[in-house]
């Protein structure tokens, strides 16, 4: 035999060309907070979990993230059961474990605790086949922030438009 076959390697190819795809966006939290900083993690998740957020099962409002013994985990994460499961389903408000790296952990930690900052999670995707989530370091914002964007958006909504109705013209 001159050289060798090997049938997974076209599979472990297309892996690697796999895109993002969402499973679901916080847009609440880009409403109520001002993101300071943007961190990518990893999720550990039961076999019914994944099969349910390939299905777009999810709920990110809400949820937010503690360091506890130093691992960080993700609460109010509603991932709902899996229609065709046994009885093994999992719990659909568990609190799931966040796989971040020891710097990263302490990082945020720190600026948890100094400046009163929470951390959000902002969107759940699948990435390469693997479920992440994008957590963001938020700082809340007050009443008259929340109004002074909507006008800044409606003033960016308006001039849009009539840029658009005079390109018609």
């Amino acid at each position: 035999m001159q050289g060798k076959y090997i049938p997974f390697l076209s599979n472990l190819c297309y892996a690697y060309h796999m895109g993002e795809k969402l499973i679901c966006n916080n847009k609440k939290a880009y409403h109520d907070y001002f993101i300071e900083e943007k961190f990518e993690a990893g999720l550990v998740l039961q076999g019914s979990e994944v099969k349910s957020l390939r299905a777009g099962n999810a709920n990110l409002n809400d949820s937010f993230m503690l360091v506890r013994d130093g691992e960080a985990f993700l609460h109010n994460l509603n991932i709902s059961q899996y229609e065709f499961s046994n009885r093994q389903n999992h719990q659909p408000d568990r609190n799931r474990k966040l796989l971040l790296h020891r710097r990263e952990i302490d990082r945020l930690y720190g600026r948890i605790r100094e400046k009163g900052l929470s951390v959000i999670p902002l969107r759940l995707y699948f990435k390469e086949g693997l479920v992440k989530v994008e957590i963001g370091l938020a700082k809340g914002k007050k009443l008259y922030d929340k109004r002074e964007d909507m006008k800044t958006k409606d003033s960016q909504r308006e001039m849009s438009q009539a840029l658009k109705a005079r390109n018609r013209d």
